[in-house]
């Protein structure tokens, strides 16, 4: 099978001084001969790269890789989409620019103020919310009522209260699963897909992070994780972690949340961020992260009992839509194994590989191609 539109990151070094600016309910490679140019230093080259030319009009557009600056909502509010939960969403950038929704991680995650950086503020209107459950959204870690389609249908509730006709989605690991779920289930309603870290909910993908494959990377941080679930329930360490984070003890909960939360953090960038490990720290956070990703897993994320492949056997319903996927080579959490699934299923996406990137948005290749993506998908509904 042709498989389309495939570009490889190269290795850019970063230097150390860049950055990115950055249940029932509970209440509550190094340089080669082939790839070093030796009349350019190394770092000038990878600080040029991830950055914009002082240019004018729609080549700046086309050509940027850095993150926006941070931008304030023009306004926000809470939509109430069943008898138990409420929504919390929030618009900025372009009152009259197209519209774009975000799509959290997770599940569970919620959005953070610096999701709104991907995108042009002049020439999109964003449109952020906090999953059920997530973020500011209520009852908050609530697993009743909390299903893919649940989200999928808040989704388009959240669109026709906006008065939106259709628009961009844009979704990273779980936000990619709920994008491709969303998108496969309302065609019409979605004008192009940017995902990142491809998570097809499959036992593979779950098996690799939860149940001991992605320990052979990680092994200290594994058994910490490990370690909270007796020797006698370790056959199903998903199973084991969901009898505590719906434990009727509220402190079991938080002791699980905690542990199941670090390990996430601790895996999602290819180099260590303490500031992201120490989310873990945060028992509102967490539990809600925890209890909700788990409620999700144990699940199978709602699809069809029959199918394992679900998302992948659905492409024929959006194979039009122009997307584009970005991955990191080395995301542990979500391996490269789905996007490659993924594209091979649908060559017609084009797929980005960052060649020094983990999972997180928040690294500098990641964050650089998913800025890219948006810029280039401009050129589409201008």
């Amino acid at each position: 099978m042709k498989l389309g539109h495939t570009h490889i990151i190269p290795h850019i070094y970063i230097p150390p001084s860049f950055s990115l600016p950055t249940h029932s309910c509970i209440r509550l490679f190094p340089p080669s001969p082939n790839n070093l140019n030796l009349s350019i230093p190394v770092r000038k080259r990878a600080i040029h790269s991830m950055s914009d030319s002082i240019e004018t009009g729609a080549e700046t557009s086309m050509k940027r890789r850095s993150l926006y600056p941070p931008i304030e909502p023009y306004n926000d509010g809470i939509l109430k989409v069943s008898d138990t939960h409420t929504l919390y969403w929030e618009q900025s950038g372009n009152p009259d620019g197209h519209p774009v929704v975000f799509l959290h991680g997770g599940p569970g995650g919620g959005t953070s103020p610096n999701n709104r950086r991907f995108f042009d503020p002049e020439f999109y209107r964003i449109v952020l919310f906090d999953q059920r459950g997530a973020g500011k959204s209520t009852p908050h870690a609530c697993l009743e009522e909390n299903t893919t389609w649940d989200l999928v249908n808040d989704i388009e509730k959240l669109r026709e209260h906006l008065k939106i006709p259709e628009w961009q989605v844009f979704g990273g690991s779980w936000g990619s699963t709920l994008a491709l779920a969303y998108s496969q289930s309302h065609p019409d309603k979605v004008t192009g897909l940017v995902l990142r870290g491809i998570f097809l909910l499959r036992k593979k993908e779950i098996d690799w992070f939860y149940e001991g494959g992605a320990a052979a990377i990680y092994p200290d941080a594994w058994e910490e994780f490990r370690d909270l679930i007796p020797e006698n329930e370790r056959g199903s360490l998903v199973d084991g972690y969901h009898k505590r984070l719906n434990s009727d003890n509220l402190e079991t909960q938080y002791a699980a949340a905690r542990a199941w939360t670090k390990w996430e953090m601790m895996t999602a960038h290819l180099l260590p961020d303490d500031g992201n490990i120490q989310r873990a720290e945060d028992d509102k956070f967490s539990l809600a992260f925890a209890r909700i990703e788990n409620h999700y897993f144990v699940n199978k994320a709602f699809f069809p009992s029959d199918s394992d492949s679900y998302l992948l056997d659905n492409i024929d319903k959006i194979r039009h839509i122009k997307t584009i996927i970005v991955q990191g080579r080395y995301d542990v959490v979500c391996p490269m194994m789905s996007a490659w699934d993924l594209h091979k299923a649908w060559p017609e996406a084009d797929l980005k590989i960052v060649g020094d990137a983990g999972h997180s948005a928040n690294e500098p290749g990641i964050a650089a191609e998913l800025v890219a993506a948006n810029e280039k998908m401009k050129a589409f509904v201008a």
